[in-house]
């Protein structure tokens, strides 16, 4: 793979203007396309095989006069104290702002409160309830301004107006927060490489190759139903490895100019060696998100396939047109004369911090690995507590109307009000229909943990009828989950007694259904990815030993950053900080996600920094010596690399949206832990105590698998059997054919 890479990157350096063009062409034309075949974002979640989406299936096909997939609205009246809701002026305000809803555009009903009797019992609190024509995402900024006017005319009579549901809340738009990780990211490059140019490079290239995939993404949203949080996921990721991709190149080519390498055999042995490391690299980042497909939920699939082909992007350009940059930069990528010494793979008779570190590490390596595990440990242990939920109404900040209307609901009407259960009879095989909705009627009043139960509606054909219940306790109450369960458990003796085939659902049934088939998925999915990568892996360093320490270490990274995240959004220590105003339940999906994500980086880490070992160990140094040789040359890379990664995922951090929140912090958590203790300090002493038992590998296994030569080394002893006929490089301005050197043809 190294000659293929090495080749691909002199072609690319010496037909810069051409790469350059067809790269240019491409970003046109996914301009293009974004703007002519986009389609909307989703904000609901489909869950196949869950008994929650049965029922929701069945109701779009025999009630869609119901409104399940329409968005909509609950405007809360609340009075005064020592007032209520229905005293002359507080009813004659609520029903004027009933009328002034319905002739609202989109809107397709409103239920005034004092017709349904959605008055709490004390009279303080009324709701009405909206319903629009369109789902969520076609809600406007422009409609739900009218939504708030119209509600708060209400206030005239002294009410407070408060406003929840899905059509009320405010479509999040990227506020540019990435762009505080992009400037961390500037200021580490200028500090690594002492170059603007040089610098510039990598944002250059992520900011293009984030670009393409947010364009692609787009596009996409034309044929498939993508998230509402799919676009963020991938700008979060995206920008994250193209840098840390890009620099690992940009370095290697500085190393080789310094070297007295012309330009174009600069940039071709960089892509040769480092450029082969980020594509396996990039590899395991991609395996890891496309394995999310196997979880069989929809939105989480679309989610990893949208950031794996942003991953995907960032490596074909970091291979392609970064090498093309290069060349118009020429020697002028290695700054100011008084910077050009300023290289960060070089050998030095001076030791570096970097080194002093290795060689303390690998001389007290068995207190190293105690230390490490054992505090890795003991971060992990508020993982055992981990709580899993669905975002709503009730997880938003208390400063939000969302917020304040959930409590004025449950104080008003009940904690469990706010979740309301939806029981689906299919009376298609019922005997006696009539006989089969009254009969479920009657059982459900006796079920322990129903505050109430709304009479059935029946659809016009009859064969189908739907029951309100509303639970004694709150949406995220085990009593709640508990009853769940206890109402399915009887859905047997039902269809026994009627031939009615019943079901449950509602928000909180179908957050309990996404909450326990990702935790059922989490430990497949990672079976999966574990084992791909393994494989993978073990292609890169030929050994079994390196591989296996590489996906332990991981494990320990994972446990301690959902430590990190329990003790800061479930017990809320040190949550204001980072501006949570509230805590609770993590988000349902965000294990499986980080675990994917955390993985691939992580083995990211792994392959820039025990490829150098390898490389050492190949040319012929003692284990120890390539430790920390290898090491040496690649920490500084590294180093720099996770101080980006992590100052990225952290501006992600100040977005506001909780479920970005939350991901954002688990993932610098993760790159922290993960690139800083793990890979640069238990690393090294783990391999050291390896000695050369970690390149070890089974003789038949040697041969059966195939050589993709990641450090170079065939490509080394290629180029040294080789006399190229290079001529120096004669800088950014040259033409293209000026620098045509002889290109090794032999395979890698």
């Amino acid at each position: 793979m190294a000659s293929y890479l090495y080749r691909l990157g002199r072609f690319s350096y010496r037909r810069r203007r051409l790469v350059t063009l067809l790269w240019l062409l491409v970003l046109a034309a996914s301009g293009v396309g974004a703007a002519t075949l986009s389609g909307q974002m989703s904000t609901s979640f489909s869950m196949p095989g869950t008994e929650s989406q049965r029922a929701l299936d069945l109701l779009a096909q025999r009630m869609p006069a119901a409104g399940a997939a329409d968005a909509t609205a609950r405007v809360v009246f609340v009075a005064p104290s020592g007032t209520k809701v229905t005293d002359p002026a507080a009813k004659a305000a609520i029903e004027r702002a009933v009328t002034s809803l319905t002739g609202l555009p989109q809107v397709a009903s409103v239920l005034d409160p004092f017709q349904t009797r959605t008055v709490s019992r004390d009279a303080t609190t009324a709701y009405a309830n909206v319903t629009y024509r369109v789902k969520a995402p076609d809600i406007t900024p422009a409609d739900q301004s009218r939504l708030f006017a119209a509600g708060r005319t209400a206030t005239s009579a002294g009410l407070r107006v408060e406003f929840g549901g899905e059509a009320s809340k405010e479509q999040v738009q990227q506020g540019g927060t990435e762009g505080l990780g992009l400037a961390v990211a500037a200021v580490v490059l200028v500090i690594t490489f002492g170059s603007l140019l040089a610098a510039g490079l990598p944002l250059l290239t992520a900011i293009v190759g984030v670009g393409l995939g947010v364009m692609g993404i787009e596009i996409a949203t034309g044929f498939f139903d993508l998230g509402s949080t799919t676009l963020t996921l991938a700008l979060m990721l995206g920008l994250a490895v193209a840098i840390d991709y890009a620099l690992f190149i940009v370095s290697r080519h500085r190393h080789e100019l310094l070297s007295g390498r012309p330009g174009d055999e600069a940039a071709g042995r960089a892509v040769g060696t480092a450029g082969s490391a980020v594509v396996f690299a990039g590899a395991t980042v991609v395996i890891a998100l496309a394995a999310l497909s196997v979880v069989g939920i929809p939105f989480l699939t679309a989610m990893g396939l949208a950031a794996a082909g942003t991953v995907l992007v960032s490596v074909v350009i970091a291979v392609t047109l970064l090498p093309a940059l290069l060349g118009f930069l020429g020697p002028r990528v290695l700054g100011r004369k008084g910077l050009a010494s300023r290289d960060i793979e070089a050998d030095s008779d001076r030791p570096t911090f970097g080194e002093r570190w290795v060689r303390g590490v690998v001389r007290h390596r068995v207190v190293v690995v105690v230390a490490v595990v054992a505090s890795l440990g003991l971060a992990a242990v508020p993982a055992l507590d981990l709580q899993l939920a669905m975002p709503g109404d009730g997880n938003a900040a208390p400063s939000t109307t969302q917020r304040r209307a959930y409590d004025a609901l449950a104080a008003g009407f009940g904690p469990g009000f706010n979740g309301p259960l939806i029981i689906t009879a299919d009376l298609a095989r019922a005997a006696d229909r009539p006989a089969a909705v009254k009969a479920v009627q009657a059982d459900l009043a006796t079920v322990p943990g129903v505050a109430f139960t709304a009479p059935a509606t029946v659809n016009p054909a009859g064969d189908t009828a739907i029951y309100s219940l509303i639970p004694t306790s709150g949406p995220l109450d085990t009593a709640t989950e508990r009853l769940v369960h206890a109402l399915r458990a009887r859905a047997a003796a039902w269809h026994a007694q009627t031939g009615a085939s019943v079901y449950v659902t509602g928000t909180t049934a179908v957050q309990l259904d996404i909450s326990a088939k990702l935790s059922s998925a989490l430990l497949p999915y990672l079976a999966v990815v574990v084992g791909l990568a393994f494989v993978l892996l073990t292609l890169v360093f030929r050994s079994l030993l390196v591989p296996l320490k590489a996906t332990l270490g991981f494990l320990l990274s994972i446990a301690a950053t959902f430590g990190a995240v329990v003790v800061v959004f479930q017990r809320g220590w040190g949550a204001g900080l980072i501006g949570v105003e509230t805590t609770g339940p993590v988000i349902s999906f965000l294990p499986i996600f980080v675990v994917g994500i955390l993985f691939g980086l992580a083995m990211d880490y792994e392959v820039f920094l025990v490829t150098r070992m390898r490389e050492e160990h190949v040319h012929g140094a003692t284990p120890t010596d390539a430790v920390v040789h290898g090491f040496r040359h690649g920490v500084r890379v590294v180093t720099a690399a996770g101080l980006i990664m992590t100052s990225v995922f952290a501006g992600f951090v100040l977005s506001g949206e909780a479920v970005i929140v939350s991901i954002g912090f688990a993932l610098a958590v993760g790159i922290v832990v993960d690139a800083f203790l793990v890979r640069m300090t238990l690393v090294p002493a783990v391999m050291s105590l390896l000695g050369e038992t970690a390149w070890w590998l089974p003789r038949w296994l040697d041969r059966a698998m195939p050589d993709v030569d990641v450090e170079g080394e065939k490509l080394t002893h290629l180029l040294a059997a080789t006399t190229p006929a290079t001529t120096p490089d004669a800088g950014p301005d040259a033409d293209d054919a000026t620098s045509r050197d002889q290109v090794p043809t032999a395979a890698g």
